[in-house]
């Protein structure tokens, strides 16, 4: 692997581990079960395999020429997410218990993690101007920008598994009612600012 490669997946490796709404709808279904956080992850890694795809074509592009369609998009996101935070807000008036007696279908965090990472204009736009960064001049650009989505989406997709994981060996202490609470609330709080946060930002721009 070149010096190139190597340094690309540093900072591949951090933006996917950043803390954010990806990250917390991980965590929001892994407390249900290691199934749901682990599928949920592979929505995610879908939806950066559309971003990066974007990039490569170039289709990307268009957000940053037509801010009002990368204002709609962001739109949209900030919506759903924020949806979701208030959903598990709002889930708290159920008894303790509910929340590890769920058991989703498949498709449900599947969904989830997709929606919420397709819908964050962000992402497109990051790695519109992360991957021209590592790609050599001269020859075709095609295969190596094929290559550094490709490992963009394993890093996300073993990421998101090792969350899932990590909430799941700890799911003894995590879905005690008080603590399965404390957590439901935080990441419904996380949610919700995040959601919050997105539909502000157009309207102050």
């Amino acid at each position: 692997m070149d010096g190139q490669l190597i340094a690309f997946t540093g900072i591949a490796a951090g933006l996917v581990a950043m803390p954010g709404a990806d990250f917390t709808v991980v965590v929001r279904n892994a407390l249900v079960s290691r199934r749901a956080g682990a599928v949920c992850g592979l929505g995610i890694a879908g939806g950066l395999l559309v971003h990066t795809t974007l990039a490569v074509a170039g289709v990307a592009a268009v957000l940053v020429a037509v801010p009002a369609l990368f204002r709609a998009l962001q739109l949209l996101g900030g919506v759903y997410v924020l949806q979701l935070g208030v959903r598990t807000l709002w889930s708290l008036r159920r008894p303790a218990a509910a929340p590890a007696e769920e058991a989703p279908s498949a498709a449900h965090p599947l969904r989830q993690g997709f929606v919420t990472n397709v819908l964050n204009p962000k992402a497109s736009l990051t790695f519109l101007s992360l991957l021209p960064q590592f790609v050599p001049s001269g020859g075709s650009a095609l295969p190596r920008t094929l290559l550094l989505a490709l490992i963009v989406c394993t890093l996300a997709l073993a990421w998101f598994q090792v969350v899932a994981l990590l909430v799941d060996r700890h799911g003894r202490w995590l879905r005690r009612p008080r603590a399965a609470r404390m957590l439901q609330a935080g990441t419904g709080t996380a949610l919700t600012a995040l959601g919050a946060a997105l539909l502000l930002e157009p309207l102050l721009a």
